[in-house]
């Protein structure tokens, strides 16, 4: 067992309880610190009783420096954010989670340097302007960044401020630029109607989506838990950078709905090709894969099938 204690910010979200089942899994001691103490997804995982569940709010900087020092955090996982939606509806929380809470989480890690060894954290592919900015066929790092949601542009500006302290304070960080995460138990964020994709089907329910030439990545929830785990703990002499694109699987939303037909009998997928969806999502993660050893574990059909059984198992469906 190693002597690592991981605080994991959002621990008891939908990624960062995949987050800290990937550390437990690992052999780390770990933290979850939410504003939310419903522990759920994190029982529903099985491992709501090997962590330690904090309640609090990144936004408060007393709060978060407290935590970190009372759990002896040796890393922080920092996941705590208002996704899309919730920061259109929310501007001013939004700005104060995502970009004062991000900046608190960096602050005590910069105060108790010689407790904290690395802060991983989720910037996010919503940094990139929209896909018809990019000539490119695979964006990569060191393309321009301009996003085009409040979201989105809390996430660029975390980037500055991230490098800013390494920079100035030799804070040792790495950030992760994660697509769209789908998998068992994710109920928010401007992707989540892609989930009803493999979630009515899967329960006998017909659906219909739009955007069917769309190219979306599909990134499964459990390789997104395992790219923060290689972020965390990857050696410093290893990184070429401090943010990562990190991506699963890239297909069409009409490939999608056609992987979900082949996997359940009968799924009624109804897909046209109506609208635009405003995301980039063919990155490049060339340098994830050569400095983090980060390949993603699921391709289209395993990912959908062990979502698909893990709905049908909660009711009481036969697998597939």
């Amino acid at each position: 067992m190693s002597n690592d204690t991981v605080l994991v910010t959002g621990g008891t979200g939908f990624i960062g309880s995949y987050v800290v089942q990937d550390l437990l899994e690992h052999g780390h001691d770990v933290v979850a610190y939410d504003r939310s103490r419903d522990t759920k997804i994190l029982e529903n995982l099985g491992v709501a009783d090997d962590v330690e569940v904090r309640g609090g709010d990144v936004s408060e900087p007393t709060d978060v420096i407290r935590t970190v020092k009372e759990t002896k955090a040796t890393h922080i996982v920092h996941l705590a954010a208002l996704l899309t939606t919730a920061a259109r509806k929310e501007p001013r929380a939004a700005a104060n989670v995502n970009v004062v809470g991000t900046n608190n989480v960096f602050e005590a890690a910069r105060i108790l340097d010689d407790q904290v060894e690395r802060v991983a954290w989720a910037s996010s592919a919503a940094a990139y302007a929209p896909p018809e900015n990019y000539d490119a066929d695979w964006v990569d790092e060191d393309e321009l960044v301009y996003p085009d949601t409040l979201y989105g542009a809390t996430k660029e500006y975390n980037e500055h401020q991230a490098r800013v302290y390494h920079e100035d304070y030799g804070l040792d960080h790495v950030a992760l630029r994660p697509t769209v995460a789908y998998g068992p138990y994710r109920e928010t964020g401007g992707s989540a109607f892609l989930a009803n994709i493999v979630e009515q089907p899967a329960l006998g329910e017909s659906y219909s989506v739009d955007y069917g030439d769309q190219e979306i990545d599909w990134q499964h929830v459990e390789d997104v838990a395992q790219a923060f785990r290689l972020a965390t703990f990857t050696p410093e002499t290893a990184l070429t950078q401090r943010v990562y694109n990190v991506r699963g699987v890239l297909a069409t939303v009409r490939e999608a709905a056609e992987t979900v037909a082949s996997i359940v009998p009968d799924a009624d997928v109804e897909v046209s090709d109506e609208g635009e969806l405003p995301w980039t999502q063919n990155l490049d993660m060339t340098a994830a894969q050569e400095d983090l050893g980060y390949e993603a574990q699921y391709d289209l059909e395993s990912g959908f099938r062990t979502y698909v059984n893990v709905l049908r198992e909660e009711e009481g469906l036969e697998p597939v």
